[in-house]
């Protein structure tokens, strides 16, 4: 399909569905809904004449190739088990959803993602009340505040896979099979209080279950150890000190500004991973939009204690990082490269896993289409033994390639 009968198309479905209201073809902050910006493109929406109620649909759809190759250990040659796996095709999101704004303080929003399974199909469900943009409370489903990489805009990421060291699962000595954490904390149940101060300073407290997308219920009981109730307590605190930082990591709508984050941000998951773990979380964070270039980073520490009831004394420490930077060599082409570093094993036991990775973005703005390829290696650097070399990329691909196509409305 050529460019003009895609905009001539999308228009006519526009049209056809707004004609009894008036169109709203801006952004408007308080709508934004951390899966497709809305950022300064031209779009619409149904809109009352006053303003006070918005009412915005979108979609995201992303179809992946990838190519996966894992080094021999950990491989069972008497299973047939190949150094190529969990390759072919993929879709990693297929999301629909709308976003809005009800009696001009309301704002809320809704997602559904057809590609997972379970309690994760329902991705968000949140709405939020604004007393004054230095205070407001948001309640339901969304972004935990914690780690920028979750919370930039999911159609803006840089490369198309987050962090290994945010996503992978640690190593710890003990087969519990209900003790897997890993550093990110995604998406959760849960009420946040948050503002902006001055345009500058923004602050997120909240309080979440602790379970993470897959799990819509209450289940969460008393801290036997602490006697508090067992939840996840997450607090972020951000300086921008040239205005609003837009939740993305490069677009061509956003070619001429000059915007900077840094933040802070920590978390205490109260008996975690099956009542077995309190896991305790701290991160800082840079992104700075100059132009033509993104450039970002983290780092994050996690403390891992048992808790009473498994009788284990130890308690083991991680820590983890990338930085990363984008630049627009053309309007509509973006290269991209990564490093990403993690001690999986944990601090007490010598090594890291060493993760560079490159990519480029190609973006056919009319149509809102996004080409992104990627290629990342798994190297690991100081380990004392060769067991702990092994159990560090356990199950993690040395040699990953991707090539995705998105498309978003």
């Amino acid at each position: 399909m050529s460019y003009k009968n895609c905009i001539l198309k999308t228009l006519a479905a526009a049209i056809f569905a707004i004609m009894p209201y008036t169109a709203a073809a801006q952004y408007d902050v308080n709508t934004e809904n951390g899966i497709v910006s809305l950022a300064n493109r031209d779009g619409f929406s149904i809109k009352s004449k006053n303003g006070d109620f918005i009412f915005k649909p979108y979609l995201l759809v992303q179809a992946s190739a990838n190519i996966n190759y894992y080094d021999d250990e950990g491989l069972d040659k008497a299973y047939n088990q190949d150094n190529i796996a969990n390759s072919g095709f993929s879709i990693p999101y297929a999301i629909l959803g709308f976003t809005g704004k009800a009696f001009g303080k309301v704002t809320f929003n809704l997602s559904i993602n057809a590609a997972t399974t379970g309690a994760a199909i329902l991705q968000q469900a949140w709405f939020d009340v604004q007393a004054k943009e230095a205070f407001a409370v948001r309640v339901g489903k969304f972004k935990t505040p914690f780690s920028h990489a979750y919370l930039t805009t999911l159609g803006e990421a840089l490369l198309p896979s987050l962090p290994v060291s945010l996503t992978s699962s640690v190593i710890l000595p003990y087969s519990l099979n209900a003790v897997t954490p890993n550093i990110a904390t995604g998406f959760d149940l849960g009420v946040e209080l948050h503002g902006l101060v001055k345009n500058k300073f923004g602050y997120q407290i909240g309080l979440f279950n602790g379970t993470g997308n897959t799990v819509n219920l209450a289940t969460k009981t008393l801290s036997d150890d602490w006697h508090i109730p067992s939840l996840l307590y997450a607090t972020r605190l951000t300086w921008m000190p040239k205005g609003v930082m837009p939740a993305t990591q490069g677009s061509p709508h956003l070619l001429h500004e000059n915007k900077m984050l840094i933040g802070v941000s920590a978390s205490l998951n109260v008996e975690s991973e099956n009542e077995s773990t309190n896991d305790t979380r701290v991160g800082i964070e840079f992104a700075w939009l100059k132009n033509r270039l993104y450039l970002g980073g983290e780092a994050y520490y996690m403390h891992v204690g048992f808790t009473k009831r498994q009788k284990i004394s130890e308690t083991y420490n991680y820590i983890g990082g990338y930085i990363q930077g984008g630049y627009f060599v053309l309007r509509n082409l973006q290269l991209a490269a990564r490093y990403d570093f993690f001690n999986r094993n944990g601090m007490d036991t010598p090594g890291f896993l060493n993760m560079p990775s490159v990519g480029i973005n190609y973006f056919i703005t009319k149509c809102n289409l996004k080409l992104q390829a990627m290629y990342q290696f798994i190297g690991r650097v100081g380990h004392e033994t060769q067991l702990d070399r092994d159990n560090d990329d356990l199950g993690l691909a040395t040699h990953s390639g991707i090539i995705m196509l998105q498309y978003s409305f």
